[in-house]
């Protein structure tokens, strides 16, 4: 025995309206959020699969994190070396908590908030990401417009990394082309999926 806790016992021992940071500098940090109905931070289980994917890519990447929420995805690519995140939601309380942690992690040097829907901030973006996280309401048919919007508005890095989660219950399906998928799962009611972009 080493000690560790499993994936499963530290998801059972984050209560309602907490995170905690996984992996990196900040590793082991709880931090609050909103809990409001509908907000689903990803799990401790699944982010620490998701970043084993990441590992190779993750060091002074620039990061999106569209529906934000609680912030988990992109704090935690901070927290792991990334170089940058900008943060989206429309929820202005989901952001000021992130802010807040921002700060308190002293990293609002390294992310920027911005309070508006997904489809707005892809319409004006002018950088280009090395890793998006896409983690939006279930149910809404939110992915295929924003992986759209990356494309067409050349948003992406060759090579990019694009993190999908959804409800098993919605089909997404994304053209072959220039979307290749690189390694999905399921936990539960969700799916996750890595897709790499080659344009």
């Amino acid at each position: 025995m080493t000690g560790r806790r499993s994936s499963q016992q530290r998801d059972a021992q984050v209560g309602p309206g907490t995170l905690r940071i996984i992996g990196g500098r900040w590793r082991s940090r709880k931090l609050d959020f909103v809990a409001t109905e509908g907000l689903r931070p990803t799990t401790d289980r699944v982010r620490e699969t998701l970043f084993n994917w990441l590992a190779p890519v993750i060091r002074d990447a620039r990061c999106l994190d569209l529906f934000s929420g609680s912030g988990a995805l992109g704090l935690e690519a901070l927290s792991r070396g990334a170089a940058y995140c900008d943060f989206v939601d429309s929820e202005q309380n989901n952001l000021a908590h992130i802010r807040r942690h921002l700060q308190t992690l002293g990293a609002d040097q390294q992310a920027h908030c911005h309070h508006c829907t997904a489809a707005d901030f892809l319409a004006r973006a002018e950088h280009r990401y090395d890793i998006v996280f896409i983690d939006p309401p279930f149910g809404q048919d939110l992915v295929p417009p924003a992986c759209a919007a990356l494309h067409g508005n050349k948003l992406l890095n060759n090579k990019a990394s694009v993190y999908i989660e959804t409800a098993v219950s919605d089909l997404v399906q994304l053209p072959p082309e220039p979307w290749q998928l690189y390694r999905e799962k399921t936990a539960g009611a969700v799916r996750y999926c890595l897709y790499h972009y080659h344009p």
